[in-house]
């Protein structure tokens, strides 16, 4: 998927990037903000968010007026620019949340260039019977309300507006606050295309200042017809409770059994690549393992070579401490969150924080735990792996069901046994069920199928695509149009 780069040329690319940030030379000091890129004001960025909906709005109504074809073609200039500027995004994206991994994220903008479904995804259909002819269409909502993470910031609103543009509709954005130039830049680069493919000037949109208010216009606001959230518990409650119609995408605590049955090997290499890509920011990535014990030291002894440090459980412990940090809610409740400054870190940054010191060759920080373990039991969207171990497979698939908390998001089994596999994908019930492979083969990469980085699990749409963002109309033509 592109020419790959070493860590060194990485690690430059992102100290530039960073000291341009924060007081490098002058002149780079306004390279970019939530608003320009060098100089280029972004096109569809507004300070008000009623001003955003409305510009979003009349984009919907151009493109409502194009033809399938002509929407296409503004697809197919957005898939074009995503792979020209996949660097640019990926350094930007680091460098604003200081989270991921430059060339992992380049290559997750490539593989949503490549593989997000266009308008091939919208299929009509239509029945026929003695009564006549029935046929049913995929019509836009109208204007779509998109609330995006800072973990794939301008992948998400990328691949959303692929898919959104397809379905026929105008798009308004509400971006986390802690990546609103990154993807106010994918914002722009999305109207750049539809402009160059001949379409609206303005088909998507977004604000110079997203905020809780500016969220709450749009989940009230008249012109929005469909709300689509992919976040964290808080903003999916929040959408879900709008009293529109709603697709969110919610938290996940993916669990990875690795029986006896295994390529050992193989495993260990996966599961290392899958938790390690982008610093584990996919809320896909595997989270904990549970091991038999049979066969534990070996894929330990293979996640070693495979770029992985083992910490004792005592540091493990004094992990805890600093990785997950306690919060007062409202209710007077005290519980324990993730550390925002250590999410999406590299492996040797947070390892330093204990103390340890390791070259940027480590890639994972795994570690034996008992099952009630922090590390077993939070999403910590970090390169941290606590590993389980079991006696058998009754003993995994219980534990494994437990730890991913019903959240029904993603999990991962290594195995030979057909019995064993079917048995964990029947009681996790997970949308998706990744089986001998890294965790990112589930949506697309390395695997069969299209990509999202929207997995409407608690509203039932699954891995989302054009078709999510349509609604059916049936027109019916009684006693005529039957031809046998």
């Amino acid at each position: 998927m592109g020419t790959q780069i070493s860590e060194k040329e990485l690690r430059d690319i992102v100290a530039k990037v960073l000291s341009n940030m924060q007081g490098g030379a002058p002149e780079a000091k306004a390279k970019w903000s939530a608003s320009e890129y060098n100089g280029r004001t972004y096109i569809g960025v507004f300070k008000d968010m009623n001003k955003a909906i409305e510009a979003a709005n009349e984009g919907y109504k151009k493109v409502r007026a194009m033809s399938v074809e002509e929407r296409e073609k503004i697809i197919t200039e957005i898939r074009k620019l995503a792979r020209a500027e996949a660097a640019i995004m990926a350094e930007m994206g680091v460098a604003e949340t200081g989270m991921g991994k430059v060339e992992h994220k380049r290559l997750k903008h490539i593989l949503v260039a490549d593989k997000t479904p266009g308008t091939e995804d919208i299929q009509a259909t239509a029945r026929t019977g003695d009564n006549g002819l029935t046929l049913i269409e995929m019509a836009p909502f109208g204007v779509v309300g998109a609330i995006t993470p800072s973990t794939n910031p301008s992948e998400t609103v990328i691949c959303n507006s692929i898919g959104m543009i397809a379905a026929g509709n105008g798009v308004v954005f509400n971006p986390h606050p802690n990546a609103i130039a990154t993807s106010n830049y994918a914002v722009d680069l999305v109207n750049r295309a539809s402009k160059a493919a001949g379409g609206p000037d303005i088909l998507v949109c977004s604000t110079e200042k997203p905020t809780l208010e500016s969220a709450s216009i749009m989940y009230g606001h008249k012109l929005i017809r469909l709300l689509v959230c992919t976040g964290g518990p808080g903003v999916v409650k929040a959408v879900l409770s709008s009293g529109k119609k709603a697709i969110g995408a919610g938290a996940g605590n993916p669990p990875v059994i690795v029986d006896d049955t295994a390529d050992i090997q193989k495993a260990a290499k996966d599961i290392i690549d899958g938790c390690t890509f982008d610093n584990n920011l996919p809320c896909i990535a595997e989270k904990e393992v549970f091991a038999f014990n049979n066969i534990a030291d070996d894929l330990i002894a293979g996640m070693k070579r495979n770029g992985a440090y083992m910490i004792s459980r005592e540091e493990a412990d004094k992990l805890a401490k600093i990785v997950l940090v306690e919060k007062t809610g409202k209710d007077g409740k005290t519980k324990k969150i993730v550390n925002r400054d250590c999410v999406g870190r590299d492996a040797d940054v947070i390892l330093a924080k204990i103390g340890i010191r390791v070259g940027k060759d480590v890639r994972c920080i795994i570690c034996e735990t008992d099952f009630n373990h922090e590390f077993v039991q939070e999403e910590l969207m970090m390169p941290i792996l606590p590993i389980v171990r079991v006696s058998n497979i009754d003993e995994a698939i219980e534990l494994a069901v437990k730890a991913e908390h019903g959240n029904r998001h993603t999990a991962h089994m290594h195995s030979k046994n057909i019995d064993h596999l079917s048995r964990f994908a029947k009681a996790v019930e997970t949308t998706i069920f990744v089986k001998n492979a890294p965790s990112y083969a589930g949506i697309g990469f390395g695997g069969e199928g299209h990509t999202t980085f929207t997995i409407a699990g608690p509203t039932g749409e699954g891995i989302t695509s054009a078709r999510s963002f349509t609604r059916q109309r049936r027109c019916v033509m009684a006693d005529s149009f039957r031809i046998i």
